[in-house]
């Protein structure tokens, strides 16, 4: 049994708990709704039963069953995206850190979003997240770079300039490959912390338009630090995340990356954003569709499946 879309949302509330046993059942009727609709669901459910779906699909995860990790990633769904996103940024901050989860919130997300989750963060867990990034130790160069792109995202304007994106093209080259010893952090911080990521794929786009080569190209240098990979992996996401998601998600499959949240992280973060594009990159790349590696790389099961319906889901937008 699937929902209708000409269904009532109180029809389905009642669908859904009649059936909140049946993970197969949650599955097939809540991976394919869109964020507007898990909304609407979830406050009618409210309403209806007093209780908080995301809560009660939550507390089902932690009650050891089975289907305990599919519950969570299903409670997880139901979120709004800037609360998924707070929790995930909750999470990434226990040790180890992962900054690569945080560096896709930072680089992949529109400032709107940046600053809703900002506040969501505040609200579910009393802190704020700039602060609990600038108190990581040991001190760490994605540090830096993650307060300068939250920087970004609270004070940059929408519009994009080509004569901005070739000065600061410029300035990027002299303070780096245009001298002798590692780049000027300063310079990159700064520019980072000023600019729109619309306006930094910009930048980078007319670096490699002016020199003729990427600057990730340049940083890729055995003779660099710590610093330059980092601004190397956050460049990559910023110039083209679809190619970096792809590459995520085929390490994921094939079992090769500590970071084990990432495969569930992207299906559900990018279902309705660039999907399409990250699957067109991934048969590109390694000549076989997302959902066919799934089926072959993750064991069956209800975990499998849910990330074969979010693979398959169609944006509604």
């Amino acid at each position: 049994m699937t929902f209708s879309r000409s269904e009532s949302c109180e029809n389905i509330c009642k669908e859904i708990h009649k059936y909140l046993g049946d993970v197969v059942f949650l599955i097939q009727n809540l991976a394919s709704l869109s964020q507007i609709e898990c909304k609407k669901i979830r406050d009618a459910y409210t309403e209806i039963y007093g209780e908080d779906l995301v809560q009660i699909l939550g507390n089902t995860a932690m009650a050891g069953q089975e289907s305990s990790r599919t519950c969570a990633a299903l409670s997880s769904l139901m979120l709004n995206p800037h609360e998924r996103d707070a929790e995930v940024a909750r999470e990434a901050l226990n040790e180890p850190i992962n900054f690569k989860a945080l560096v896709e919130i930072f680089t992949c997300r529109k400032s709107s979003h940046v600053l809703l989750l900002l506040q969501a963060y505040r609200t579910r867990f009393r802190r704020q997240l700039d602060q609990d990034i600038a108190k990581i130790e040991p001190p760490n160069p994605y540090q830096k770079i993650l307060m300068a792109l939250s920087a970004s995202h609270k004070a940059h304007s929408a519009d994009i300039s080509q004569h901005i994106a070739k000065c600061d093209a410029k300035r990027l080259h002299q303070t780096g490959e245009g001298k002798s010893g590692a780049i000027d952090e300063s310079v990159v911080i700064e520019i980072l912390s000023k600019r729109s990521i619309a306006q930094l794929n910009l930048t980078f786009s007319t670096y490699n338009h002016i020199y003729g080569h990427t600057y990730t190209s340049f940083l890729k240098n055995e003779k660099f630090g710590e610093f330059e990979d980092a601004v190397r992996m956050v460049t990559k996401f910023i110039c083209n995340p679809p190619k970096q998601y792809a590459k995520t998600l085929y390490k994921c499959l094939k079992g090769t990356t500590t970071d084990k949240g990432a495969l569930i992280r992207i299906m559900m973060s990018r279902a309705e954003v660039d999907m399409d594009e990250i699957q067109k990159v991934f048969k590109k790349k390694y000549g076989m569709e997302l959902k066919s590696a799934i089926y072959d790389s993750v064991p069956a099961g209800n975990h499998r499946e849910l990330l074969v319906a979010l693979a398959t889901k169609v944006s509604l937008d």
